[in-house]
């Protein structure tokens, strides 16, 4: 891989003891960036259970899950494309880079962010003021997010973290003046003032600007990967945005609060497996370039620490009275709680898929990482939807857990066979997409 005739490749060989430090320091400071995270997405969660009670933390839900589409929209075209690509390359380069990534998450934050408003307006009602003020918070939060991924790319996870708690810290008096009004619309617009915060702090950290003007640009030239990595990450959230609503229209409402409820129980790994990627694409692409061969067990370790750790989460969860769980959800506990082990379940199946996900994106795989996304989200799609048909919100959980077993399988199915190319042809382009550093 070369920059402006810059050798950045390692010898082959397997990492030094020295390498070894610097990949567990590294993804040290991813899980410690994760952790707050998911802490931070946890007690805003809970909170707003907690205030506005199941039928509103509904609401809330079908906002945050459109901000998960947003999200993966913004990722596919602007930050994924900057890990696979930038990751451990020269600063000046980087630098480059980043300012044209974040920038364009910066565009897409506030066109679907105008979209998000003019639909909340429309629709008016209890859901339209939570679009309206979603809309006015999402540049700020695609514009923090862009921050991160940044961070990560340059190996450089202690600043995330540090990112992630400025934010954190800014949630607390932001939460307190919402909670005075008490609506879905005010913790919305909270979690979108903490974000900015965080982003604005983010550029004291690397004096990096957002490039607007460049965001064509950088669209034109990554729209080999990013085209696909936008296909695959927006196929989940459409898959998860389609089940939120089709499990409202067959069972109501109130079993959107009530899977949400069952989520939040499990949010450090769900928050871990949607931003995880931060770290694990970063560092097995870095693998890949010093240790090719051990690439697959670099993945399988990875996936399977998260698989087990989300099985003990949901056995410390099972174990778990009831009193601190009313503490926690409120009303929403009572319902959320008798999907743990479903809940669990699946989200132990996309922990351990995961792991064979980091490997394709390290691979620059795209082709062999949209079929598996689109597999795993039709099956997530119809079992989310057909267990709700056959037995409402439980049934809806038992068919997610179900489906994502089946898309972690084709996952690690696909990565096996894109290993075998990669070692069959080591010096040739396994696909088209093969990542190369290009000169901004």
């Amino acid at each position: 891989m070369t920059a402006e005739g810059t050798e950045t490749t390692a010898p082959p060989g397997p990492p030094g003891r020295a390498a070894g430090r610097g990949i567990a320091g590294r993804l040290s400071w991813g899980l410690a960036d994760q952790a707050v995270s998911s802490m931070t997405n946890f007690a805003v969660g809970a909170f707003v259970a907690r205030s506005l009670g199941v039928t509103a933390f509904g609401v809330f839900s079908l906002a945050w899950l459109t901000y998960g589409l947003v999200l993966n929209v913004a990722r596919g075209l602007a930050t994924d494309p900057l890990v696979v690509r930038f990751s451990g390359v020269p600063e000046a380069v980087w630098r480059a880079a980043a300012a044209r990534s974040s920038g364009t998450a910066l565009v897409i934050g506030s066109s679907l962010g105008a979209v998000c408003l003019l639909t909340g307006l429309g629709l008016g009602g209890r859901i339209g003021p939570a679009f309206v003020c979603l809309g006015a918070a999402l540049p700020a939060l695609l514009l923090q997010d862009s921050r991160r991924f940044a961070f990560f790319a340059a190996g450089a996870g202690r600043k995330a973290f540090t990112n992630d708690l400025v934010q954190a810290v800014a949630l607390v008096p932001a939460m307190v003046v919402a909670a005075r009004v008490n609506t879905v619309a005010a913790f919305l617009l909270a979690w979108g003032a903490a974000a900015a915060v965080a982003a604005g702090y983010g550029f004291l950290q690397s004096g990096i600007r957002p490039r607007v003007t460049a965001a064509r640009g950088w669209l034109r030239e990554q729209r080999d990967l990013g085209t696909r990595y936008l296909a695959e990450n927006v196929s989940l959230s459409a898959a998860g945005q389609l089940r939120a609503y089709g499990l409202g229209a067959i069972v109501g409402v109130g079993a959107v609060g009530t899977v949400r409820g069952a989520e939040l129980l499990l949010g450090p790994f769900l928050a871990l497996l949607m931003g995880l990627s931060l770290v694990t694409v970063a560092e097995a692409a870095r693998v890949l370039r010093q240790a090719p061969h051990r690439l697959g067990g670099f993945c399988l370790r990875l996936g399977g620490g998260q698989a087990v750790a989300a099985l003990l989460w949901g056995a410390a969860l099972l174990l778990m009275p009831d009193r601190i769980g009313e503490l926690v959800l409120g009303d929403v506990w009572h319902a959320s709680s008798e999907l743990i082990v479903p809940a669990t379940l699946g989200v132990a199946g996309a922990g351990l898929g995961s792991g064979a996900a980091a490997g394709l994106r390290a691979l620059a795989a795209a082709r062999r990482s949209l079929r598996c996304q689109l597999f795993a989200s039709a099956c997530y799609l119809g079992g989310g939807l057909g267990g709700a048909a056959l037995a409402g919100t439980a049934g809806s959980a038992w068919g997610v857990a179900t489906a994502t077993a089946c898309g972690s399988a084709v996952w690690w199915w696909q990565l096996r066979a894109a290993l075998h190319e990669h070692h069959r042809a080591p010096f040739s382009e396994v696909e088209d997409d093969t990542p190369e550093v290009r000169t901004p």
